[in-house]
């Protein structure tokens, strides 16, 4: 599992782990949706029967149908027992019990390894209906807590599973455990890596990992990319009179709402980049609909308790705007529209290319040396002026 990247990925190589070291004929794992009562299936992985899929959408179990993740396992360990795997099988119990019963059973392990009526008749109807004769069934443990269960099977006619079993995916369990908790340690510090910590949305690096892709594309496939710079007005204003506490709010409530409008394109990004600076960032549809957006995202701003609405720059690679060949470019059309939206006091989004192509004064503000005091150049992020050479 180290060498997983995603929690779909270490699931998987769990599950494919385990099936091999237990020398079974399919595994899966699955997590308990305590808010849900069900056991959701992760993965599937094997001779899989039929209606079975690799990344299922939508499996899952009513616990009540498997009972003893939620109950037998938890009475267990608040006596202080352990969690421990155990073995079913789709033949009748025999008389005085089946293994795990008696001295087959280590301490710990439910005394059903052969279910008994309103117990665990779900998993043997299940072994019966997918040709399967026996599996083994250990709970995953994550910070004290049932997270899921492994489950590995064998199919009919091959040797059943035993008490030796049990113990070694009891291990493997563990294993797993442990794997899935340092994955999402690692997707954690991912996230955060990539995500602005006081509204949410993605941040600058987020947004020119995405935009050099989307770039890439453009060259490469023609696919539009269209950028929207935001600057919410009347941030200080806000700051100076209630408070930053209030200011930070205010962010947060127009974080929300580029969100909800984000969310009317399909292939969106939507950042904080720092300060009062927002971006949307939009891949493969046409600049008239993220304009649509951006429009949309004015009135909503405006309508905000607080502040005094948002200024708006978008510059499309589907305008007439000239080549684009990397992001800097770009970033500096949809900053110039902003900056001369900010300037008249726009209530609708600049649009870069739309008033006469390359000689719009947006282009020729992006692509010229700025005409203010340096004390007076409007700084995008630190990065650049306008007066910058594309790269």
């Amino acid at each position: 599992m180290a060498a997983a990247h995603t929690p779909q990925e270490a699931v998987r190589s769990a599950a494919v782990r385990a099936r091999d070291a237990l020398g079974g004929d399919f595994a899966a794992v699955s997590v308990w949706e305590r808010e849900r009562g069900r056991l959701r299936v992760l993965v599937n992985v094997g001779d899989l029967a039929e209606g079975e899929e690799e990344f299922p959408e939508d499996e899952w179990y009513p616990v009540s149908e498997f009972p003893e993740i939620a109950e037998f396992l938890h009475e267990q360990w608040a006596r202080g027992g352990e969690p421990h795997a155990w073995v079913e099988r789709s033949g009748a119990p025999p008389a005085g019990g089946g293994p795990g019963a008696g001295a087959d059973r280590p301490p710990g392990v439910p005394p059903w390894g052969y279910p008994r009526p309103g117990r665990s008749w779900g998993r043997v109807t299940a072994l019966r209906r997918r040709g399967r004769d026996s599996c083994v069934v250990a709970p995953i443990v994550l910070r004290g807590r049932a997270w899921g269960e492994l489950y590995v099977a064998r199919a009919a006619g091959r040797p059943v599973f035993d008490r030796a079993d049990a113990d070694f995916a009891t291990v493997l369990a563990a294993v797993t455990a442990a794997g899935i908790a340092q994955t999402e340690r690692l997707e954690e510090a991912r996230r955060l890596a990539f995500t602005d910590p006081l509204t949410g949305l993605g941040n600058r690096r987020a947004v020119d990992m995405r935009l050099d892709e989307a770039l890439e594309a453009h060259r490469t496939q023609g696919t539009v990319v269209s950028l929207v710079v935001c600057d919410l007005n009347g941030l200080k204003a806000v700051n100076d009179t209630h408070g930053h506490a209030v200011g930070d709010r205010l962010l947060e409530r127009f974080g929300s709402v580029l969100s909800r409008c984000g969310a009317m394109l399909p292939g969106a990004l939507v950042a904080r980049l720092g300060g009062d600076e927002f971006c949307l960032l939009e891949v493969g549809s046409e600049a008239d609909e993220v304009v649509q957006v951006a429009d949309e995202l004015c009135r909503r701003a405006a309508e905000l308790e607080l502040g005094e609405g948002v200024a708006c720059g978008v510059a499309s690679t589907g305008d007439p705007i000239g080549p684009v060949r990397s992001a800097r470019r770009l970033f500096r059309l949809a900053d110039a529209a902003q900056y001369r939206a900010k300037a008249a006091r726009a209530t609708k989004p600049v649009v870069a290319g739309r008033e006469g192509g390359p000689e719009d004064p947006v282009v020729r503000l992006a692509d010229s040396p700025p005409q203010v005091p340096p004390a007076e150049r409007r700084r995008f992020r630190g990065r650049h002026t306008p007066a910058d050479e594309d790269g």
